[in-house]
């Protein structure tokens, strides 16, 4: 068994009566909330099991990187419309026309609007799914396993890519899993023509600098 087929394969750890319960409640939200899109909402749920799988295999909070998993499109109940004008009400500044970004647009919404509706999440949670569509400069374990597990996920149809990305889990440590995603995302971006965010390359010369400096060491 590969390294990928153990996370997906992975059995739910025993969380206790209030993790369980709040699991279930958000997974019930969730599936009123896409009850219009069946297929993201399977999307979403599979990402929540990858996610809690990878954060079980490099040592994160799989509770946490679960929840992740659950509300990180809950957003995707909007059009792209519907969330760049909800973007724009918020406040949220990406320093171009929100209609050239809004793929990139749903977890940033996401992390704004759902605290107040579910306060006993944790805020790591919530900056997950806020940098789970664009990266960051710093990205903590938990951010990653939600990139990860959001690009790798089983329901994802295969591409080169995608398989080169999950024949890392296990081998290669998680910072470096990362990488190779959020890479990967961007040449799908460049080799389908579709427009780059310019935050997206300051990330990745970021990104390309720290892990310069650290292999220098």
């Amino acid at each position: 068994m590969t390294g990928y087929e153990s996370v997906i394969e992975h059995r739910e750890p025993d969380y206790g009566e209030g993790p369980k319960a709040l699991i279930a409640r958000l997974e019930a939200d969730l599936s009123a909330q896409l009850a219009r899109g069946q297929r993201r909402l399977a999307h979403s749920l599979s990402v929540a099991s990858c996610a809690e799988g990878l954060a079980l295999l490099y040592g994160v909070d799989p509770f946490e990187a679960r929840l992740a998993g659950i509300l990180h499109d809950w957003e995707k109940a909007l059009s792209s419309e519907q969330v760049a004008a909800r973007a724009r009400e918020l406040g949220i500044d990406m320093g171009v026309d929100l209609r050239l970004v809004s793929p990139l647009l749903h977890g940033i919404v996401a992390a704004r609007e759902l605290p107040a509706r579910y306060p006993e999440v944790p805020p790591a949670v919530w900056h997950a799914i806020e940098v789970h569509t664009t990266a960051a400069p710093e990205m903590s374990p938990l951010d990653m396993v939600l990139f990860v597990a959001d690009g790798i996920e089983p329901l994802r149809p295969s591409t080169p890519g995608i398989e080169g990305s999950r024949a890392l889990v296990g081998q290669a440590a998680l910072p470096d899993l990362f990488w190779d995603s959020f890479v990967g995302g961007i040449i799908y971006v460049l080799k389908g023509s579709r427009y780059l965010w310019p935050g997206t390359i300051d990330t990745y010369n970021r990104l390309a600098a720290a892990r310069g400096v650290a292999a220098a060491r």
